[in-house]
């Protein structure tokens, strides 16, 4: 090329304006959740170029070397303030520097992680908390982490230099006691980020399922976020006849039970002065005949004030909930235009692989939603809601009805085997009640869709969500016999619901061979078209390479069960990790296809992260795997840039 036209090039490059630097301040990418970037540098045309920029490592791998059994790196690092922080499931905090992966500096609250010790969903930690104090110009803990642990601990943090906060609660710690006192240590924990809105911060809970029905209550709690003064509390269960939602449970039931807690992460709509609560089912699960009525607040997306905690509205997204079809996900706040009418929304998915789309200020649906008759004859004792809500777009994203000829085997024996297993249970449409002759639950209780939630793209009104397809078979175990089912099935999940007339087992079914009894794909990446409510592309997502080697090739595009979410950006493009190999991807987010996947050093089960930093944009993944999954386990966190 002549000189001149170099210079002129370079002279037309310098006068381009300088590629802005959005962070990534919140767990959700913002306080709405909404998982979207505005970075651009990174597109379809070269995302191929992207290759490791740095990793980090929390030490975890050494210092926890026993507990990384029961351990799952879930975090999505945010970026704020010039440093990148990132929460091991340990809850180790740490400052990174965004652009070499340096660590600034790192906190221990040194939880405990005795023997004796069970926490119900093992170490975890999906992330922490940015806050800026907008009446402290500057100073130790002007800008602020919090972090809430897994002993249920609420910790403020300077974040320049990672001391705790000397005037927040007890030298920078709330202890947050649960009602009624825990039986064991660990029975109760926190394990997604708090929020805060309003000088208010709050904090949800999570609980070990089905272990009584005088279960630990699941109250919100939130706190002045100077001082760590309470400000109010939220118990989605009525306690008194006067609860706004106490005529939708009967007899005894709101006295007794517990859960309903808020486990997943949490938003916040500063402006509108909401925090938006996605509430969990009531204490047990499988069995609701102690608790008769629909149980709102329970299993509902609950809008309150930031500065009282009273109930601005409520909406539920699965009644009287006999099958842990809980709300596992942030709702994401956004504006949708449906059918010409634009609105602020609620997107909230769910296990049942159902997307609710709901107006912000009034809880009403935007798209429709329509009460469907579902299968009755519950269990003896059992008081089963006769319909449940359907949104009338999109459709459903997982499969929702469970037969025996749609049982999958790669032999014929395969086949057979799980052909036999679906037709001895009770099977058809979601909502089949639990039973003691066993039930299938189709979706599983994993997902559909799970913590990862989903991705919105304002300017296309689209969002981007992956989902899980496998079967669990439940089943409700008489009480005079559970201590001989207990003893026989020593490595199954079997639970007493102490104090009802069953227990209760719960197996994902799967062949001789242990792969799922369902026909694939077994993980998919869906988008939707919010203009109507149509699925625009969906794919299979993830592969069985690092489960059993080369039986991709046989099998071909199955995808797996995942957890963790994706990511959209300006740049056009999707990220995610969830699946159950070792690989970060993207694909193109207007036609779904796959166009890179960088190799991870273990399971992506997490969400990722996108930022620029001094005009690079960088993605970031933590690659820790998951103890539940089976996928490889590390203590690193990856940045992948574009390279030369």
């Amino acid at each position: 090329m002549p000189r001149m036209w170099v210079l002129a090039v370079g002279a037309l490059m310098l006068a381009r304006p300088a590629l802005a630097d959005p962070g990534w301040p919140a767990y959700g990418g913002d306080e709405g959740g909404q998982r979207y970037s505005a970075a651009g540098e990174i597109t379809p045309a070269n995302v191929t170029r992207l290759r490791k920029a740095w990793t980090y490592s929390t030490g975890d791998m050494q210092t926890h070397a026993e507990a990384e059994k029961q351990a799952a790196f879930e975090d999505t690092p945010i970026l704020a303030d010039g440093r990148l922080y990132v929460c091991s499931p340990f809850n180790e905090v740490s400052a990174v520097d965004p652009g070499t992966g340096r660590e600034i500096w790192r906190f221990d609250p040194h939880i405990d992680t005795g023997d004796d010790v069970d926490y119900p969903n093992g170490f975890t930690c999906r992330g922490v908390t940015y806050w800026k104090n907008p009446r402290q110009k500057s100073g130790p803990c002007a800008e602020r982490i919090f972090a809430a642990t897994n002993d249920r601990r609420l910790i403020a943090l300077d974040a320049a230099t990672g001391v705790p906060c000397p005037k927040f609660g007890d030298r920078g710690t709330i202890r947050i006691e649960s009602v009624p006192a825990p039986v064991r240590k660990g029975e109760a924990q926190t394990t997604s980020a708090p929020v805060v809105g309003r000088g208010v911060v709050v904090v949800g809970s999570s609980l070990d399922d089905n272990q009584r029905v005088r279960e630990i209550h699941g109250v919100v709690h939130a706190y002045d976020a100077v001082t760590g003064a309470p400000k109010w509390s939220f118990d989605p269960i009525p306690r008194s006849p006067s609860a706004p939602n106490a005529a939708s449970w009967s007899g005894a039931g709101a006295a007794i039970t517990g859960g309903a807690n808020a486990w997943a992460p949490m938003s916040v709509d500063e402006q509108r002065g909401l925090v938006f609560v996605p509430t969990t089912s009531p204490s047990p699960d499988f069995f609701g005949g102690l608790r008769p009525g629909d149980n709102r607040y329970a299993d509902s997306v609950v809008a309150l004030n930031l500065e009282t905690g009273q109930v601005a509205w409520a909406f539920q997204v699965t009644h009287h909930d006999v099958w842990d079809y809980d709300i596992p996900a942030q709702p994401t706040l956004a504006t949708v235009t449906y059918k010409g009418r634009t609105r602020p929304a609620v997107i909230q998915t769910t296990k049942q692989g159902l997307l609710f789309t709901l107006d912000r200020e009034t809880g009403q649906p935007l798209i429709p939603v329509e009460e469907r008759a579902v299968p009755q004859n519950g269990a003896p004792g059992e008081q089963l809601w006769p319909t449940q809500p359907f949104p009338v777009a999109p459709k459903p994203l997982a499969p929702i009805r469970a037969r025996p000829d749609d049982a999958y085997g790669i032999t014929f024996w395969d086949r057979g085997a799980c052909r036999a297993k679906i037709a001895a249970a009770r099977a058809g449409w979601i909502y089949t009640p639990p039973s003691t002759q066993g039930t299938i639950l189709y979706p599983f209780t994993g997902g559909g869709s799970n913590w990862g939630g989903l991705a919105f793209d304002q300017r296309r009104d689209v969002v981007y969500v992956n989902t899980s397809s496998a079967m669990h078979l439940v089943t409700l175990i008489p009480r005079k016999d559970f201590a001989a089912v207990k003893a026989a099935n020593p490595h199954k999940e079997v639970s007493p619901q102490a104090g009802a007339p069953y227990g209760m087992k719960r197996e994902i079914v799967v062949s001789p061979l242990g792969m799922p009894c369902n026909p694939p794909p077994w993980g998919m990446l869906h988008a939707i078209d919010m203009h109507d409510g149509h699925v625009i592309w969906e794919v299979p997502l993830g592969t069985t390479e690092d489960l059993a080697p080369f039986t991709e090739y046989v099998l071909g595009k199955t995808g797996t069960p995942n957890f963790g979410g994706p990511i959209a950006t300006a740049g056009g493009l999707v990220f995610i990790g969830a699946a159950m190999d070792n690989y970060l991807r993207a694909f193109d987010a207007k036609t779904g296809k796959e166009l890179w996947r960088g190799r991870l050093p273990g399971g992506g089960q997490a969400t990722p992260m996108t930022y620029v930093w001094k005009g690079r944009q960088y993605v970031v993944i933590a690659a820790g795997g998951h103890y539940k999954s089976g996928t490889k386990r590390n203590d690193k966190v990856v940045a992948f840039a574009p390279g030369p």
